[in-house]
């Protein structure tokens, strides 16, 4: 099937050719992606990054469980075939014990890629196949991935530092370990948040303000939960859509930042191995 010689620029919805050097209506780079923009577009308005998180998260939670089998615990609902502390740690986990006592500050960010058990990755992944459409329709894929990728970093530094601080009641202490992309599923609703109140949208304030509520207060009725990466997450996507602005256009360089984000993912997963082996090593 021959590819289309015109599409629609990511950015402004204007036609512009495949090749074309610039979008004459909004001055956007490359609007055509390359000849990339139809296909890529056939994937979903986030471009396919639900998906890239899902497959992401599915097969680092399968490398968890077969980087340490006989740690794998199934003693509860919660914590059915959940990876062991070791094979966590080693890919990545985040928390006051890794970022502070072994200085692993990159897990900030390969933290939001690993999971706890079965039912900690199938809601999660549940919650980023209904969110990041929806933002990335507002916001544009490239901000979306931007805003994400921020989340994550502010809310397991947020959870790493109150899991640091003592004397705090169980309820208000952060983390000594933590996993989950709950942390930038949070700053997708913080971007939510942001766009009603920069768009005028009283139901998408609505429905991300009830839908934050509802996961804050269930996080604090659970045991287990991250309440300091969630509010971290939270306030970290509602500030990065703020920079951002989503009445603006999504420009080429937010594109390239996104992959950027990825790239950074990856590579502290990377790290994380590397650097988790020396320790087990030593």
């Amino acid at each position: 099937m021959p590819r289309p010689s015109s599409v629609l620029c990511p950015s402004c919805g204007t036609l512009v050719g495949v090749k074309d050097p610039q979008c004459l209506n909004c001055g956007r780079r490359n609007p055509g992606m390359w000849g990339l923009a139809h296909f890529l577009r056939n994937v979903g308005d986030d471009m396919g990054f639900a998906r890239l998180v899902m497959w992401g998260c599915g097969a680092l939670y399968l490398a968890c469980l077969a980087s340490d089998p006989s740690g794998i615990s199934s003693s509860g609902l919660l914590s059915f075939l959940s990876p062991s502390l070791r094979s966590l740690f080693l890919f990545g986990a985040s928390g006051a014990v890794p970022v502070l006592g072994y200085h692993r500050w990159w897990t900030v960010l390969s933290a939001a890629w690993l999971h706890a058990g079965v039912l900690h990755i199938a809601f999660n992944m549940l919650w980023v196949r209904d969110l990041a459409p929806p933002v990335a329709k507002l916001y544009g894929p490239g901000r979306t991935v931007i805003i994400y990728t921020v989340a994550a970093i502010t809310g397991f530094t947020a959870s790493s530092l109150m899991g640091a601080v003592p004397f705090l009641p169980h309820i208000l202490g952060g983390a000594g370990f933590t996993v989950g992309a709950s942390a930038p599923i949070f700053g997708l609703i913080g971007a939510l948040l942001h766009y009603s109140r920069r768009g005028g949208s009283a139901l998408v304030g609505q429905q991300a303000k009830g839908l934050a509520i509802a996961m804050l207060i269930f996080g604090f009725v659970m045991p287990g939960v991250d309440n300091w990466a969630h509010l971290g997450g939270l306030g970290g996507g509602y500030l990065a859509s703020k920079v951002l602005d989503p009445l603006l256009p999504e420009r080429g360089d937010h594109v390239i930042a996104a992959g950027l984000c990825l790239l950074a993912s990856l590579a502290a997963v990377l790290a994380s191995v590397a650097h988790g082996l020396r320790l087990f090593a030593s």
